[in-house]
């Protein structure tokens, strides 16, 4: 059984306590590390903001809020061309992202791996966004270039409280 089922089903779960993934006996796809919880995989898909962090070129941590949501064990946030973490992400693909639950701050998922990122050029990604966390459109932008960050896992925690 997987620690973070036993743990919601016993109550056993001591506080702050962390689910990792790779050490839970969560399933992993062969080629590409562990699958999110559905714990996690709730955290993201709800209107919860979460923190993504890059490395800068100097190897300091740069953190910015963005909107995200699964697609499968990868994490989707959409970005613009020419921001901070754009340039990051297209020199370092390593990323870090955390979300917490609103009604809860001390129930979050980290997720660590690394991007692809490809060109979203209609901004399908934050028009859907927006609309989960906004209730309205995104609207047209003129000038930006849009794009999907994905974030492939390659390690996954859960804090329950």
């Amino acid at each position: 059984m997987i620690l973070e089922d036993f743990c919601a089903r016993s109550g056993r779960h001591p506080p702050g306590s962390p689910i990792a993934s790779d050490d839970a006996g969560v399933s992993e796809h062969p080629d590409r590390g562990p699958r999110l919880s559905e714990g996690a995989r709730a955290l993201f898909d709800g209107p919860n903001h979460a923190a993504v962090t890059t490395i800068e070129p100097d190897g300091s941590p740069q953190t910015s809020l963005v909107w995200a949501k699964t697609d499968g064990d990868d994490v989707l946030f959409s970005t613009i061309k020419g921001r901070r973490k754009y340039a990051n992400l297209t020199r370092d693909p390593r990323i870090c992202a955390l979300v917490y639950a609103a009604a809860d701050p001390y129930t979050y998922a980290e997720v660590r791996g690394t991007v692809t990122i490809t060109e979203d050029p209609r901004a399908e990604l934050i028009n859907e966004l927006a609309l989960k966390y906004t209730g309205e459109p995104f609207g047209e932008r003129p000038g930006e270039q849009r794009v999907i960050v994905r974030i492939r896992p390659r390690k996954v925690l859960l804090y329950l409280d």
